[in-house]
């Protein structure tokens, strides 16, 4: 017998509602906020995720990387910002009005250890900011997706910040955690001596070495910043103040991807269940991808949300607790497989009425039963009677009223009944 891949798993229908519910939520807020979904290839040429002397987890480690007849290097999709400024700059779209607001609900691909809400395929919703760069858009990316999962239902959740700095206030930090660090050398993982000459920054968030002394007394980002850096980041505080959400300035916050600049954020998760699978959220500013793509010197600023791991949260927290299948109509049907019952059951759906219809030869009790597990509003009884006199028994499951209808009143009779029940 067949299993699935390690690292993948199937959405069975129970769950898929679930991802169905955030998803409509999540477009809900890319409506409120402006953003337009697009979508990108599954793959791309390596170089796209792959930069110079990138020292990320995700590029060394986890990229399922091919070639194509020998030839070209091709990667699986592991993110989503890299794809979408490859495609923002080939099709040209600087040439639009700024800023260009675009989202994503994307299956990713990375070659990690499985685990609770980390798998080697996974989806991610995110949105990219592109255009201008200003503080205000710094706070109103983060408010999108702070509110929106707050909205879902979840409570038990914090927001940590932090800034990079500017090229400049980046390479003088760098300097010296570059010189602190040399003389902890032997302390650090084999990971963090090789980032030592490459990126000191990303020694700042590794998981094997971040509860050492070293680090946690390593020199911080805000002493290195240059003058405007430092505004900048100030004016991204007053509008997160002015929004009214709570934040925690995390020194050590870097995130995983070397191409941020400036501002960089997780909303991370307070809950029991979370565990080391915190981060709900991350994201942040980034001033030269677009140039690196091959685009004219344009910012961008988005975020990424694990969507698996957001709905183990949601549960957590008795997000879908109250959630219960529901179906307008349901046609009870004991008139042994009849074209009427079918026909009344297809009127129905065409008008709008989710509908389900018996299909087995059952008694009237057990189909009653299996219209209470679908949580149908009216049930729909058609017997011999019913069909000789082209009508059906209508019946109101919250009310307990029964009403004989015409088949052809019978949409309107349900019109009437819900329109009542919305005043």
């Amino acid at each position: 017998m067949y299993q699935t891949v390690k690292g993948t798993y199937d959405i069975l229908s129970e769950d898929y509602r679930k991802f169905e519910m955030v998803n409509t939520l999540f477009k809900h807020f890319l409506d409120l906020y402006g953003y337009e979904i697009m979508k990108t290839p599954v793959f791309e040429y390596t170089g796209v995720f792959s930069k110079e002397n990138d020292t990320s987890d995700m590029v060394t480690k986890e990229m399922y990387t091919f070639s194509m007849n020998g030839k070209d290097s091709l990667t699986l999709r592991p993110e989503g910002t890299a794809g979408i400024i490859r495609s923002f700059v080939q099709n040209k779209m600087y040439s639009k009005e700024l800023p260009v607001k675009l989202a994503y609900i994307e299956e990713m691909f990375r070659h990690e250890r499985p685990q609770k809400g980390r798998q080697r395929q996974f989806t991610q919703l995110g949105v990219e900011n592109i255009g201008d760069k200003n503080p205000m858009i710094d706070a109103e990316v983060i408010a999108l997706g702070y509110f929106f999962v707050k909205t879902l239902g979840l409570k038990s959740i914090k927001v940590c910040i932090n800034t990079l700095g500017d090229a400049t206030s980046r390479l003088k930090y760098k300097e010296a955690l570059k010189t602190y660090f040399d003389e902890y050398r032997d302390q650090l993982c084999y990971d963090c001596q090789n980032r030592l000459d490459k990126n000191p920054l990303r020694i700042l968030d590794c998981k094997i070495d971040h509860d050492l002394e070293c680090v946690k007394n390593a020199p911080k980002m805000h002493d290195y910043l240059t003058e405007e850096s430092a505004a900048y980041f100030k004016k991204v505080l007053e509008y997160l103040d002015a929004l009214e959400i709570p934040y925690t300035i995390d020194n050590n916050l870097v995130r995983g991807l070397d191409y941020y600049t400036d501002t960089v954020f997780e909303v991370v998760s307070t809950h029991e269940v979370s565990g080391s699978q915190s981060t709900i959220f991350g994201g942040g500013r980034y001033d030269n991808l677009v140039k690196e793509m091959g685009g004219p010197e344009i910012s961008g600023i988005g975020f990424a949300i694990g969507e698996e791991r957001l709905i183990i949260l949601a549960e957590a927290e008795g997000v879908f607790d109250e959630y219960k299948p529901y179906v307008d109509a349901y046609v009870i049907d004991m008139t042994k497989g009849s074209a009427y019952a079918l026909k009344i059951a297809n009127d129905l759906r065409m008008n709008s009425y989710t509908t389900e219809i018996n299909y087995y030869d059952r008694s009237m009790k057990s189909q009653f039963k299996s219209s209470d597990r679908k949580g149908a509003r009216f049930v729909v009884i058609i017997g011999e009677d019913e069909m000789n006199k082209n009508t059906v028994m209508l019946k109101d499951t919250r009310t307990r009223e029964q009403y004989e209808v015409n088949s052809d009143e019978l949409v309107d009779k349900l019109d009437l009944l819900m329109e009542g029940e919305d005043e």
